[in-house]
């Protein structure tokens, strides 16, 4: 646990939920003086069963924010960008979590940039570089591309070596932990030393937030996505193409380690939890078409590739519910009164598929509304 200020009383927090939002919310909270935070999800990064509305574990995870003129989520992308930037730094605190490639985006359409002109490199594509079909404008920069599996466990360890806690259990509602904290869900040979009543709850339910008593926001739904993950350690860039029509987000993402995620879909409301085979074969189709380069250098070399020459790379077919909100991202403080007691809840979540993408700066907006409610 962090060191308490001197003359200050430790804060118990108890945050809801294990996906990448959680992890980072817990992490900053843990880290500052003077709070002990524990972790109640029902998905931990360790678990070998996957499930797909652990959405946190599918994700491609490059850093391409999407804000906008929104400057509010502007500067939580880039504060988590900067973060993650200096994470992936050789010799950093998580360099083996991170890969830093070039990005290169295509649009179907005409569109502006300025929001990503902050971004390392940047630079907006000529005509002769739009080699991919459709494309009418596009640009690159350098960007960082997230080993999921690796990062996800490195904030879970990381958050337990500065004291945290976590404990495995599916909450019903809120007041479960409000009025009998922690000690509902631990069991004996675990560690559940903090009080029978909260100081504050968190609030990262992700998808878990359209169910969960106390919280049930039906805006929140999911929107299904499908990728595939390949070997193809000769991939040395990023790539996309999106808008048009078709709104079809296509992209190729190689990981550190010599993998690829290849993708995807962005399918509203549709709880299908396993891998379609056409989607599959459609995904092999559009990313060979952005990206050649997917077949092996000995196939190039002779001839044309086919998504036949891609298949025997694939090593999983995925799918995760992105935890979307039709209000957009909730990040704010709610006062909850239970038997007398008033109980600040912060909730954060509803970030869809960009939860990689906003994870450090949401997590230090929660912090500042958390210490707003007990200044209150």
């Amino acid at each position: 646990m962090a060191p308490a200020l001197e003359g200050c009383t430790v804060k118990h927090v108890t945050v809801i939920g294990a996906g990448v939002i959680g992890l980072t919310t817990a992490l900053k909270i843990q880290e500052q003086p003077g709070y002990e935070v524990t972790i109640i999800a029902d998905h931990f990064p360790t678990d070998t069963e996957r499930k797909a509305t652990y959405a946190s574990q599918w994700a491609g995870a490059h850093h391409v924010s999407v804000a906008g003129t929104d400057e509010f989520q502007r500067e939580i992308d880039m504060e988590t960008f900067q973060t993650m930037w200096e994470l992936s730094e050789e010799g950093g605190k998580a360099a083996d979590c991170f890969m830093r490639l070039p990005q290169v985006e295509y649009y179907r359409e005409q569109r502006t940039h300025d929001t990503l002109k902050f971004m390392p490199g940047f630079k907006e594509l000529t005509a002769e570089q739009l080699t991919v079909p459709n494309a009418v404008c596009g640009l690159t920069y350098n960007s960082v591309n997230t080993f999921v599996p690796l990062f996800n466990n490195y904030l879970l360890s990381r958050f337990l070596s500065a004291g945290g806690h976590i404990i495995r259990g599916h909450i019903q509602h809120i007041e479960q932990i409000m009025e009998n904290g922690n000690t509902n869900f631990a069991s004996p040979a675990e560690d559940h030393r903090t009080p029978s009543h909260p100081d504050a709850v968190i609030v990262c339910a992700g998808i878990g937030a359209r169910t969960l008593g106390g919280v049930e926001d039906q805006t929140v739904y999911p929107a299904r996505g499908q990728t595939l993950l390949v070997r193809a350690p000769w991939l040395d860039t990023c790539m996309s193409i999106s808008g048009g029509e078709s709104g079809l987000w296509t992209y190729v993402i190689p990981r550190k380690n010599g993998d690829a995620i290849l993708g995807g879909t962005y399918e509203a409301d549709d709880w299908y939890p396993l891998p379609r085979p056409e989607t599959t074969t459609d995904i092999l189709q559009r990313t060979l078409e952005l990206c050649p380069n997917l077949a092996p250098p000995e196939i190039r070399w002779e001839r044309e590739p086919t998504i036949e020459d891609i298949r025997p790379l694939i090593i999983s077919e995925n799918c995760g519910f992105r935890p979307c909100r039709k209000n957009g991202v909730r990040l704010e403080l709610e006062w909850k009164e239970f038997q007398g007691n008033r109980v600040p809840v912060v909730h954060n979540y509803g970030h869809g598929g960009f939860g990689f993408i906003a994870s450090f700066g949401s997590a230090s907006v929660v912090f500042k509304l958390l210490k707003q409610a007990f200044e209150e």
